[in-house]
């Protein structure tokens, strides 16, 4: 059997559209830290570099789907990922999907990291940070207009 890639999701009382939106303005949820590019439309480019030496984490991304209001996938084309010890690059090929949708008058944002899976040595680390960045970052930035 195939482990599950990670996956979460936040409910909003929110305009989907209006979700949308804020999920393609990255640099301002995402703390804008290390942000570099654009992430607005189809195959729009980007890059997070987080930490120094040791820490660092590097990944760029590139926007392969793009369906307005619904759906937005990234996927990763490069990452270094620098406190792995085996294989620095586990983010590469894996995508970064965002799917919104409706539970009656809330928005659902279903958010993936397909490939990120428990196998992975990056995962006991990133899942808390995914967490972090969706559950707090992104939350509070479609809620309140900025990150934590």
């Amino acid at each position: 059997m195939k482990s599950q890639s990670y996956s979460t999701s936040i409910e909003v009382a929110a305009d989907p559209a209006y979700v949308f939106d804020r999920i393609n303005d990255v640099p301002k949820w995402f703390k804008d830290k290390g942000f570099e590019g654009s992430s607005t439309k189809l195959n729009d480019e980007f890059i997070f570099c987080y930490g120094d030496g040791d820490n660092a984490h590097y990944s760029k991304q590139k926007l392969v789907e793009f369906i307005p209001g619904k759906r937005v996938v990234w996927l990763v084309t490069d990452s270094k990922i620098n406190w792995i010890e085996n294989n620095k690059e586990e983010w590469t090929n894996t995508k970064i999907i965002f799917k919104v949708d409706t539970n009656g008058d809330k928005t659902v944002v279903h958010f993936t990291h397909e490939g990120l899976v428990p196998e992975l040595e990056c995962f006991s680390k990133v899942e808390p940070g995914w967490n972090m960045i969706i559950k707090e970052w992104l939350f509070n930035f479609i809620i309140n207009g900025k990150a934590i």
